[in-house]
């Protein structure tokens, strides 16, 4: 079997970020360069009924070896990494046994990953790390969760001696620009119940995360000269500088943590006659997710008031909290719970601070939790991978196909 840090390496030096200006799907064609490979991967592999369809999804399916009926379990990891970083020429560094100092990601830049600022560091004293080499991230988010899934159905397909039920898998594009299953065809794939590869640190399990909306803000201003302007320019800058002064400044993301939501203002662009902000919206409890959206309507609609009908507003849900989706369904939390013991790691189950393709997918009759890849510091270049967590994520996938084998 190939070691998983080879796929892992091998997956990463492919650009598949995404873009959430396109309107095609995929986003951009550069992430089907690696799903072609995975598709061929798995044929390799001798799963033979690998596909690749025009959305950019890959499904493939291993079939039951057992007599009785069990149900089919899916995994799921996204090849996409996120567009608020450079994913291009990726240069990784490794680094066996970490001795606990700063690890230097850039000479030039003076640029290291230190344990005084990522405590959690420390925590893999002595294991192997990938890291970034400062100039890009590192694309752990999600390729480890791609690599975890790769190696653990190679390990089922040249061990066919260990007894499983059908197990499905998919790799799906555009998942950071929350577009990941936005055509993924649920009854196809063919699962019961799914887990998606794409959390952070060992032993992460989440079956709850944010309800999420997008908000869209036109200010039309009214640009005279400087020298002329009073009484008739409108500065767009100057509005949407008061919009967001408006919002609570503790619920910003730099302030919240666990359960507390937040606005964060994605990206402020303009010029005096026109601008426009573009904000996201969290919150894991319903109500609140309501009233924050209630919160921008309402300073929109104060500022149209006073600045005279200026502002163009438009909301739109992205997506909910899988929780109240998976808890008629706890068996599948409480297998993975149960799996991840099993390969002798300490379970973290706590909320996610963000979504998943699985959040989604629950909302479409898919329970699909979230389990940890290994991963910390997504979407940067302080990005980093204990190798060790990625090789037990892979672990914990047989020990959930076992679970489900063995009911």
């Amino acid at each position: 079997m190939e070691k998983i840090l080879d796929k892992f390496l091998r997956y990463i030096s492919f650009d598949t970020a995404s873009d959430p200006q396109s309107e095609t799907q995929p986003s951009t064609t550069k992430q089907c360069a690696l799903l072609e490979v995975l598709l061929k991967e798995l044929h390799q592999m001798g799963i033979t009924d690998a596909h690749l369809d025009e959305y950019g999804y890959v499904m493939a399916s291993i079939p039951s070896n057992l007599e009785k009926e069990v149900p089919a379990i899916g995994f799921l990891a996204h090849v996409d990494t996120s567009p608020d970083a450079s994913g291009k020429d990726i240069r990784p560094q490794i680094i066996p046994k970490y001795d606990g100092k700063p690890i230097l990601l850039n000479k030039e830049k003076e640029l290291y990953l230190d344990p005084a600022e990522f405590p959690e560091l420390l925590s893999y004293q002595g294991q192997t790390l990938i890291t970034t080499d400062g100039n890009t991230l590192l694309g752990a988010d999600d390729k480890a969760g791609v690599a975890a899934i790769m190696s653990a159905a190679e390990y089922l397909m040249t061990h066919p001696g260990i007894k499983h039920g059908p197990v499905k898998i998919a790799f799906t594009p555009d998942e950071e620009i929350g577009r990941g299953v936005a055509k993924f065809d649920v009854k196809k794939f063919g699962a019961a119940y799914a887990y998606t590869i794409d959390g952070g640190q060992l032993g992460e399990m989440e079956y709850e995360n944010f309800n999420a909306a997008m908000a869209s803000i036109h200010i039309q201003g009214r640009n005279i000269h400087p020298g002329y302007a009073k009484g008739k320019m409108v500065n767009a800058l100057i509005i949407g500088t008061e919009l967001n002064n408006m919002l609570p400044v503790e619920q910003r993301p730099e302030f919240t943590d666990h359960y507390e939501g937040f606005f964060h203002i994605t990206s402020f662009r303009g010029t005096v006659e026109e601008a426009s902000l573009i904000y996201i919206i969290r919150e894991h409890d319903h109500g609140k997710f309501e009233q924050k959206k209630q919160l921008m309507q309402d300073v929109a609609g104060f500022l149209n008031l006073k600045y005279g009908n200026c502002i163009t507003l438009e909301m739109k849900d992205q997506y909910f909290n899988m929780r109240r989706q998976i808890e008629p369904h706890m068996h599948v939390v409480e297998k993975a719970i149960k799996a991840i013991k099993a390969a002798g790691i300490t379970p973290i189950v706590h909320p996610i601070r963000g979504g998943t393709d699985g959040a989604q997918l629950s909302y479409r009759g898919l329970p699909c939790p979230n389990i940890f890849a290994g991963g910390h510091n997504f979407h940067g270049k302080m990005e980093y991978l204990p190798l060790k967590s990625m090789e037990k994520a892979s672990k914990v996938i047989l020990r959930i196909i076992d679970e489900y084998a063995v009911t």
